[in-house]
């Protein structure tokens, strides 16, 4: 089966709990004497049951318990990218002593906001191309974070697709178009994949409707799979996107395992738990008196294959023994 009773259950309860612990917040942060850290992402709250535990695994790890030495501030823009700024603004009035900042465009509003409050961000995307850093081992400034360059992990992506549809198959990128990071990412992949000898037709959608339209368009320009990229608003709609890749029998390789574990069929990449947690455990060492400037960006060292095998079934695909044995989970 995709998904064992007791995943499921344990799911709902961490999302259960996530969103208790956030409604918490506002309580501990009457305490006097807190230091605040301020949380603003692009996302959907209720999307990321496995957010509010990370960030707390980090903290610990740093020595800090939520609620007893530290308190969370959380913002989000629920795909409103224009919103991320005046979350921002709200962040400050609370004094934060470092603001963690998920995705390019809520570094970006984050950075606009203040020179001084450290920040650390979680992105896929080179900072140092997005303005964010000077360089990658001597950020400078006020911001520091943890990245994952996306354009050698698409092309890794697409690698695993060519291993599953025809060679001379046409695969596209689909991404948001509003997403700030977009239009560098694809500069980035169409160059990557000429210099392989394959084009990659961009392709993308920034609301549900327009997730319906661009299927129908992948079909009409014979698109055989596509590499999804990862940001916010394709995340918070994974079931949607799920769904019409099935409808519409066009496979597709996701970044984070929760797409596959939902039904995609194919994910690889970090993990995005981890993810939240280095981001945290940094947040934690500035607020111990690490300088953003001196804290070198950091990469992930663990990444993830996770196949659907059913989802694979669905799609009339035979996966190649030699992916399955590179695996690091086989949902079956």
């Amino acid at each position: 089966m995709l998904l064992s009773r007791h995943t499921r259950r344990r799911d709902v309860i961490a999302g259960i709990l996530s969103a208790a612990a956030v409604h918490e917040l506002h309580a501990q942060q009457l305490q006097p004497g807190l230091p605040v850290i301020g949380f603003l992402g692009a996302g959907l709250r209720d999307r990321r049951p496995y957010l509010v535990p990370a960030i707390r695994r980090g903290l610990e790890d740093a020595g800090f318990t939520e609620g007893r030495n530290v308190a969370v501030e959380y913002r989000f823009a629920e795909g409103r990218y224009d919103r991320l700024r005046g979350l921002a603004d709200d962040l400050l009035r609370y004094g934060p002593a470092v603001i963690i900042a998920d995705g390019v465009a809520a570094a970006l509003a984050a950075k606009s906001a203040t020179e001084t409050v450290p920040i650390v961000f979680m992105i896929a995307a080179d900072p140092v191309r997005a303005g964010l850093v000077a360089s990658l081992n001597r950020p400078g400034a006020n911001l520091t974070g943890v990245v994952m360059f996306d354009t050698e992990l698409i092309t890794k992506r697409i690698e695993l697709l060519r291993e599953l549809v025809p060679q001379d198959a046409a695969i596209a990128l689909f991404v948001n178009p509003k997403n700030p990071n977009a239009e560098l990412l694809r500069r980035e992949v169409e160059a990557a994949a000429r210099a392989t000898g394959h084009d990659l037709p961009v392709m993308g959608a920034s609301s549900e409707a327009e997730l319906e339209a661009a299927f129908t368009a992948l079909r009409q320009r014979q698109v055989a799979a596509i590499v999804v990229e990862a940001d916010p608003f394709l995340d918070d709609h994974r079931g949607q996107l799920i769904a019409l890749g099935l409808r519409y029998a066009v496979p597709a390789i996701y970044q984070w395992r929760q797409f596959a574990e939902a039904g995609a069929l194919i994910s690889y990449g970090p993990s995005l738990s981890d993810t939240y947690r280095l981001a945290a455990l940094y947040a934690g060492r500035i607020l111990k008196g690490a300088n953003p400037s001196d804290l070198p960006v950091q990469q992930p060292t663990k990444f993830e294959l996770v196949i659907n095998l059913k989802t694979a079934k669905a799609l009339g695909l035979t996966i190649p023994p030699s992916i399955i044995a590179r695996a690091d989970e086989v949902i079956e």
